[in-house]
């Protein structure tokens, strides 16, 4: 048979898993009772009893109970002043009468005023159903509320993210008119002088801030990645070193790696990305020392999982687990620590953006994370990457970049960034390419029917007025069969293929880009196999 847990209120309990039941009754006997009608039930919950207004408030703010279940009328206290303390504390508690002094009337008044059920103690065989039903309802609707509110927070996420894809995708365009006329500057000038050094100034900002763009669309998940199958075991290994530099001596690093840990496809320098900010964010919150903790292990995921976790998926995962012995999180705090910008960290100590781009690396890496935080009790990240066959590496495109140089073939220009498209035309006639450009897409096309030859190649941006990147190439070449489409955008190529603006395999340049790359993407777009010719 089960135990019997009962005790007085201010008593201490180690089995706080146990469902508890605070009793608001002056008669001894009629508690003992419940006691007994709850072990004769199977049932191992604890009921702490107490009679007057103190005990009761202080109870509720002390302890932590799963139902009220409370007599009407006491000496110097009452059922209906009981039941607006709790739903002012504790608005989501299960609250349950158990009376023989309410009458229906009050019985339906008291339900009314948010009381969950009422039971008559001239029917003690009502009260066991009454209580295991109120506490199921409880928590049934705990769990919705806690759903609710993690959906909330994803589309929070999501919305924001598309606001930081769409800062980025614009900076990206401005970014590279800088970077673009700074690296011009520099081939121009000599190599010592003021000149040189201010002009070196204006590009290693402007690269700041590319790298803070590409933070943005690693949160956004519309970043570059260039995935290939990994052992996480492996490279955790090999930064393992460059982790204790970066945390100093105070901290240790305690690992615990699974040696049949599978594989993952992701992108091996992002993946050092997120371990690097997660230990970081590790080490600021440990300032007196502590024990970080790595972990790896496979995690088979469930339909039960998934409903508990919004932005999970069912399957076979590898798990890293980073850990920490610190100052911990609110939950309040946790639930907005992927937001970009969002930090506690003092004013200049931080960008917010760290925890935002491994939020954003491991969701574009199919993948999701968690986080478990208790304040005064350290942290968790827990993430999750989909497992992989070993064999299952995808080709690259190592091998087919052309080198940086230039030619004699006409190329139409469609670029509604003006300082953007002047500084490609600049740069394409400088290595030999005859250039016509466009700022919108109907002069784009009027540009290609006044060449009675056709044209090489269309360098269009992707997101333009008027109409897509892809609309326009499908119109270029049916007027000129044989052109060539090089596409170009501040986000990349796979967010513009997961919107369905462009098809599997077209030919993309990021921005921003360096003038050599732009170099060598046209030259290996202009002598890359032709495509077959457009339906007509």
């Amino acid at each position: 048979m089960p135990r019997l847990h009962k005790r007085e209120a201010g008593a201490t309990s180690a089995m706080s898993a146990r469902t508890r039941v605070l009793h608001l009754e002056d008669h001894l006997t009629d508690s003992d009772l419940v006691s007994v009608w709850l072990h004769e039930a199977g049932l191992d919950w604890e009921v702490v009893r107490v009679d007057t207004r103190e005990a009761f408030l202080s109870a509720l703010e002390s302890d932590e109970f799963d139902i009220v279940l409370s007599d009407f009328q006491l000496p110097a206290f009452n059922g209906h002043e009981a039941l607006t303390e709790t739903r002012a504390r504790r608005p989501d508690l299960a609250f349950v009468f158990f009376t023989a002094t309410l009458g229906e009337e009050r019985a339906v008044e008291a339900l009314k005023a948010g009381a969950t059920d009422f039971v008559a103690k001239e029917r003690p065989d009502r009260l066991v159903p009454a209580l295991l039903r109120a506490v199921r309802e409880a928590e049934e609707r705990k769990e919705r509320k806690r759903l609710e509110s993690q959906l909330l927070q994803s589309q929070k996420l999501e919305a924001v993210g598309q606001l930081a894809a769409g800062v980025a995708h614009d900076f990206n365009n401005l970014l590279n008119v800088i970077t673009g006329y700074s690296e011009l500057l520099l081939r121009s000038l000599p190599a010592q002088g003021t000149d040189r050094q201010r002009t070196e100034q204006i590009r290693r900002a402007a690269d700041r801030g590319a790298g803070l763009t590409r933070q943005l669309l690693a949160f956004s998940r519309r970043q570059v990645l260039e995935p290939r199958v990994l052992d996480l075991n492996a490279a955790l290994a090999d930064v393992q070193s460059m982790l204790a530099r970066l945390i100093g001596e105070d901290i240790k690093i305690v690992t615990s790696f699974d040696p049949a840990l599978g594989r993952v496809f992701a992108d091996p320098g992002q993946m050092e990305q997120v371990l690097v900010n997660l230990v970081v964010n590790a080490r600021d919150a440990m300032p007196s020392g502590g024990a970080l903790v790595l972990e790896t292990s496979n995690a088979d995921l469930d339909g039960n999982y998934v409903r508990t976790h919004p932005g999970s998926r069912a399957g076979t995962f590898v798990r890293l687990a980073v850990s920490d012995t610190g100052h911990g999180m609110d939950e309040a705090t946790a639930s907005r620590v992927f937001e970009p910008f969002f930090t506690t960290k003092p004013r200049g100590k931080g960008t917010g953006l760290g925890l935002a781009m491994v939020h954003g690396i491991v969701r574009q890496s199919g993948g999701h994370v968690d986080v478990y935080s208790e304040p005064g009790h350290g942290t968790t990240f827990k993430i999750y990457l989909p497992r992989v066959d070993a064999s299952d590496e995808r080709p690259s495109d190592e091998g087919t970049r052309a080198e940086a140089r230039g030619g004699t073939e006409t190329i139409v220009l469609v670029e509604d960034e003006d300082g953007l498209r002047a500084l490609i035309r600049e740069v394409l006639e400088d290595a030999g390419y005859r250039v016509v450009e466009a700022a919108d897409p109907e002069r784009g096309l009027a540009a290609v029917r006044a060449q009675p030859k056709g044209i090489d190649l269309l360098m269009t941006d992707v997101i333009l007025p008027q109409m897509r990147g892809n609309e326009l190439a499908d119109r270029v070449r049916k007027i000129s069969p044989s052109a060539r489409v090089l596409f170009m955008s501040g986000y990349t190529d796979e967010a513009i293929g997961q919107h369905a603006v462009l098809t599997p395999g077209a030919q993309f340049l990021q921005k921003p880009f360096a003038l050599s790359a732009l170099l060598a993407k046209v030259r290996a777009v202009l002598e890359a196999p032709p495509e077959p010719p457009p339906a007509l």
